[in-house]
């Protein structure tokens, strides 16, 4: 009777530990200070910064969705790992907390060592544009459940604010401003429907791929300096403007936006004529070249440019907080908890 092995199932754990040993060096370079424990244990141990009076924990978790898929079929897997951390960090951001710490999860059939270092190196360049320590994760070697080749990603984000600094939107009122933070592309969102318009055309070039495999942009570092100021924020990822924006407000009101405020990046025109997407279908997908709205009091909008701005931000005034109900004006898409209207 043969004497069966872990490997002989499909499962290289030799193979793990070489990829816990390449990565080490690139977990290092995000470590902080608070850390109390290294890489490779049961659970990871930190303490809590000591600046903080009375800490709250805010966790996000999310993943990279099948943008995965073009990365994979395209062998560009250098940059996901950064999508992974940005969905996660900017979404704790919104609650104007500090990222702190972030854990991977890395699921493969198969596991290749080369392709996934490029990953998990991504995620530690990610956590070390956030500011935030890779504080551990799991390499799950899973054969007959992935077909060859392909992975999966899941990322967790715990984060840190004080108790009266928590940004819950109950701030925001009529007549507050809408900056918009500009985005590097479709970030990590509406896959699933530029894929089947890639199908439909049959494929992308290389110039439309880098487009579109642009890693999502953290704003964790040139948003933390205004949050003082920020009655409210927004992270325009899944459900694009039109579900984002409500969530920062109450029912009793609306986000007016201007849509000629700033020039939509050419990949999404592009993408809209090819699928003959409605504008509507779009807003509630895309994020249309906006990746995070800060809102602001209107006197406050000078030195939150100015600061944006001093960054390296493209920032633009995007519209307005109105009165739930109000009429768009042409060009103005207005949307509240109760519905969307389109000028």
């Amino acid at each position: 009777m043969p004497r069966l092995t872990y490997r002989d199932a499909g499962v290289d754990i030799d193979a793990g530990n070489e990829l816990v040993r390449r990565i080490a060096p690139a977990v290092k370079r995000t470590r902080r200070p608070e850390m109390l424990s290294d890489l490779g244990g049961f659970a990871a141990l930190a303490a809590v910064p000591k600046r903080y009076a009375d800490p709250v924990l805010v966790t996000g978790t999310d993943g990279v969705g099948t943008k995965l898929r073009l990365a994979i079929d395209h062998d560009r897997h250098d940059a996901v790992g950064q999508d992974l951390v940005a969905m996660c960090v900017n979404d704790v951001l919104v609650a104007g907390a500090d990222p702190f710490l972030f854990l991977d999860y890395y699921a493969s059939g198969t596991l290749d060592v080369d392709v996934a270092e490029r990953v998990i190196n991504g995620i530690a360049k990610g956590c070390e544009i956030a500011g935030c320590a890779l504080a551990g994760g799991e390499t799950a070697e899973m054969p007959g459940f992935y077909p060859d080749g392909d992975y999966d990603l899941a990322g967790f984000c715990v984060g840190l604010v004080e108790r009266d600094a928590i940004i819950t939107g109950d701030a925001v009122g009529v007549g507050d401003l809408l900056i918009g933070l500009a985005s590097s592309g479709p970030h990590s969102n509406g896959y699933s429907l530029i894929r089947r318009i890639l199908d439909d055309q049959g494929g992308a070039g290389d110039d439309l791929l880098d487009q579109l495999l642009v890693p999502t942009r953290i704003y964790v570092r040139s948003v933390s300096p205004v949050l003082g100021l920020a009655r409210g924020l927004c992270h325009i990822t899944g459900g694009g403007f039109v579900d984002n924006l409500p969530r920062m407000f109450g029912e009793h009101l609306a986000a007016a936006v201007d849509l000629d405020a700033w020039s939509r990046p050419v990949v999404f025109n592009l993408l809209q004529q090819a699928g003959g997407i409605d504008e509507v279908e779009m807003l509630r997908t895309f994020n249309l070249g906006i990746g995070f709205v800060v809102c602001v009091a209107e006197t406050d909008v000078p030195a939150v440019l100015e600061t944006l701005r001093s960054a390296d931000e493209q920032v633009h005034v995007i519209g307005r907080i109105v009165p739930a109900g109000s009429t768009p004006k042409r060009g103005q898409l207005v949307v509240s908890k109760a519905g969307t209207l389109l000028g």
